[in-house]
């Protein structure tokens, strides 16, 4: 081998570059590959790692986006910007591009929240108010969509300047699925699998709009007031056990609280003891007078009062009749509600049932004042 070989072989040695990206931190998600001018020498050697994609940019245009591997840059390996530089041949000048790394593994754990609570209107509590906060998981799925949607010019580009988009988006959306989901307040909770579903599915198109793909949604907690809760058990408690045996315990219950202090032991006697008098003033009565009182006639009852009926609208038909108490328990096993439509014997039209007087006990607001 020649001198001049040699020096040839040493010039050409000290021109090949070699293009890689370390990732030393844990929330970078594009980095630009910094050289002089942008200046990348011909044969230079180009390393992607595993969880990388490099990026090539010409003039601000999308070029030549490779995966993992080593690989040697050449016309054949960049068809993209070779036909944008307008290289026909092979070319032996260095060329002008930007290279940017892009990080492609999965990024966990990420945090969300309503910042506000959410409004939403139950059939039986009216407007209330919920919070709901949990955790997702996304990934680059489309690097250079995500390049020229998102990082534009920014040399490093981090998991943060994302992040408070993000929360915004599935903020939105939830509430939105939410909303139309249209369930009993009580079931929000119970149904978090089912939601976080939900909505992981209308959230995907809108990650894939900007190169990324939402693989993990995850709602963790849905809560609301503690005034609406202790409704909500109340409710729940009312809905599972008998009407007339609830109202006999609270009764007892009164009486028990009234006999806790000398005013209602007092009265609670002096109702007892006159209550005593009047039954053996009656016995008395009644040993005095054995014949006159055989003697009268027995007097006839008054004829059974005839029971009412009602009938009532469901899914827009006609159901009925049913008693009293039918009607009740079909109120609290929420087949009908406060607006379904009732009709009796006796009323010009239907009525929602609010608005039928005997009615309105169902709803909860003509409970009786503790006996005294």
């Amino acid at each position: 081998m020649g001198i001049f070989d040699k020096i040839k072989e040493k010039l050409t040695n000290e021109f090949i570059d070699i293009i890689e990206w370390l990732d030393y931190t844990n929330d970078t998600i594009a980095y630009r590959f910094e050289r002089y001018q942008n200046e990348i020498k011909n044969g230079a050697k180009l390393i992607v790692r595993e969880g990388q994609m490099a990026v090539f940019v010409n003039e601000g245009k999308m070029a030549d986006v490779f995966k993992p591997g080593t690989y040697t840059l050449t016309t054949e390996n960049l068809p993209i910007l070779s036909t944008l530089k307008g290289w026909k041949y092979g070319f032996n000048s260095p060329f002008k591009a930007e290279v940017y790394f892009v990080n492609t593994r999965l990024f966990t754990n990420e945090k969300w929240g309503t910042k506000n609570p959410i409004t939403l209107s139950d059939n039986r509590f009216g407007l209330v108010e919920i919070r709901a906060f949990g955790t997702y998981a996304y990934k680059i799925s489309d690097p250079g969509l995500f390049i020229k949607e998102i990082v534009g010019t920014d040399g490093n580009f981090t998991n943060f300047e994302i992040n408070e988009h993000l929360k915004s988006l599935i903020a939105t959306r939830f509430t939105d699925t939410v909303g139309e989901a249209n369930l009993p307040i009580e079931l929000y909770a119970a149904n978090t699998n089912e939601l976080s579903e939900t909505c992981q599915d209308v959230m995907k198109p809108e990650f894939l709009l900007v190169g990324m793909a939402l693989e993990r949604f995850y709602i963790e907690n849905i809560s609301m007031p503690e005034e609406l809760k202790k409704e909500i058990f109340e409710y729940s408690r009312v809905d599972k056990i008998d009407l007339d045996k609830l109202t006999k315990f609270k009764t007892a219950k009164a009486i028990e609280a009234a006999a806790k202090n000398e005013s209602g032991v007092a009265g609670a006697g002096m109702s007892m003891g006159m209550g005593f008098a009047m039954a053996q003033q009656m016995g008395n009565t009644m040993q005095s007078q054995p014949q006159q009182v055989a003697a009268q006639p027995s007097p006839t009852p008054p004829p059974m009062p005839q029971a009412v009926t009602y009938f009532y609208a469901h899914n827009g038909q006609q159901q009925g009749p049913v008693g009293f108490d039918q009607l009740k328990s079909l109120f609290a096993s929420r087949t009908i509600n406060r607006d379904s439509l009732i009709w009796k014997q006796g009323m010009d039209a239907w009525k929602p049932l609010q608005e039928v007087e005997e009615l309105k006990s169902f709803l909860g607001g003509n409970t009786p004042p503790p006996l005294p």
